[in-house]
């Protein structure tokens, strides 16, 4: 025919057809590629029927910053995790026992006595993700073993462990991590700056000015325990206080927040602790009485008046810089609390009356859910404390090898 091209045959029905097969190829390709990316939640990562049940509750849920990866790391390390816990040291004295289970540095005990009771110990260190270097400073404190003798005894130890131990020199110690609740502890250990640099400190005292490495290190939450009262919780027709705090002036902004607002008439504000003299357990009440609990930090950045206010069901206000909080990699701390600047204390009124009812009301609601994760059990339960220290070491777990 007049006037035809050479190349027109490329328009004939054949070539027409791999182009729509190399086309739907490519859909197909990209749309599996975009799935893969997802995070794969199953059954086959539960571990148990608690875990299972839990786990199809938590993707509608708003506390977490990924409910689906969240359930999906929980289950796997569940079904996985391995500690290795060094035996050495005496157990009548410093190691692997805890003082005591009870007062504001419970935590401590707690996670020495769950450690061993749990599923996730392994006696064979070849199995293990990470490695537990047992030395309590808790226990030794309530010794009256004095500060500098603490320095000594922990650098003796690591340093024996090191020099008996083949693990810590294959990472430098960086899937290595100690647990501490004392302030004093974490002084315990000045004397081994490369532990501090490079091992995981999970501790009590998170905060930037103590060496604290966000991401490396983990927030242990100083829980004072046994609780005086039940869980508060569902009850926010009783809570008519706009916001609470009383305690010591031991730090600049709580200085700040009692001059500013002790004789305010809708902040019950009070420069000292309330006295057993007025009654039993007002203090505890009162929590149950108020919609915002002020957490302003003390000698340290921690306090146990933030799990307090979760236990009772009171919204806590975090009031304090460079505040790295427990579970902060899981938890999102915004929809069940109110995160301000130590600067904000000077419209702290304001702040918190700009909250509306229906506010107030969802973030009592996500508290409510997060309750479970701030209570120390023994034996451990799923997802309580301990459970969640171990989620945090989990996701902390995969180390480079030198």
């Amino acid at each position: 025919m007049a006037g035809r091209l050479p190349g027109a045959a490329a328009s004939s029905p054949l070539p027409r057809a791999l182009l729509l097969l190399a086309a739907l190829a490519l859909f197909t390709i990209s749309f599996l590629s975009l799935r893969s990316l997802r995070p794969a939640v199953g059954p086959s990562l539960t571990a148990t029927d608690e875990s299972r049940r839990v786990l199809q509750l938590q993707p509608s849920s708003s506390v977490y910053h990924s409910p689906e990866a969240f359930a999906a790391g929980y289950a796997e390390m569940e079904r996985s995790f391995k500690v290795y816990i060094y035996p050495d040291g005496d157990p009548k004295t410093f190691y692997q026992t805890p003082r005591k289970l009870t007062g504001k540095y419970a935590s401590e005990g707690y996670f020495f006595q769950n450690i061993r009771e749990s599923r996730f110990r392994t006696d064979d260190p070849e199995k293990a993700h990470l490695f537990f270097v047992p030395i309590s400073p808790h226990k030794m404190r309530g010794k009256g073993t004095s500060y500098e003798n603490m320095t000594v005894i922990a650098k003796d130890y690591v340093e024996g462990l090191i020099t008996k131990y083949p693990y810590w020199n294959r990472t430098l110690g960086a899937d290595h991590f100690f647990v501490t609740c004392h302030d004093v502890g974490v002084r315990a250990f000045e004397g081994l700056p490369f532990m501090v640099k490079n091992s995981i400190r999970v501790v009590c005292s998170p905060s930037y000015n103590v060496d604290f490495i966000p991401h490396k290190d983990i927030a242990l939450p100083q829980v004072l325990q046994p609780f005086a009262l039940p869980q508060g919780g569902n009850d926010v027709e009783n809570r008519t206080t706009l916001g609470f705090w009383a305690g010591h002036r031991n730090s600049k902004i709580r200085v700040i927040l009692a001059r500013i607002w002790e004789n305010d008439t809708e902040l019950a504000i009070s420069n000292n602790r309330i006295s057993r003299a007025i009654g039993e357990l007002v203090y505890q009440k009162q929590f149950y009485r108020t919609k915002f609990c002020i957490c302003p930090g003390g000698s340290q950045v921690n306090s146990a008046r933030i799990s307090d206010s979760i236990h009772y069901g009171c919204v806590p206000v975090i009031l304090s810089d460079y505040y790295d909080l427990p579970f902060n990699d899981a938890l999102d701390w915004r929809k069940f609390a109110v995160i301000l600047r130590e600067r904000d204390v000077y419209q702290l009124k304001s702040i918190l009356k700009s909250i509306s009812q229906e506010e107030f009301v969802s973030l009592h609601k996500s508290l409510v859910q997060v309750q479970k994760h701030f209570v120390w059990h023994s034996p451990p339960v799923p997802y309580d404390a301990f459970h969640m220290v171990m989620y945090e070491l989990w996701l902390r777990h995969n180390v480079i090898k030198y």
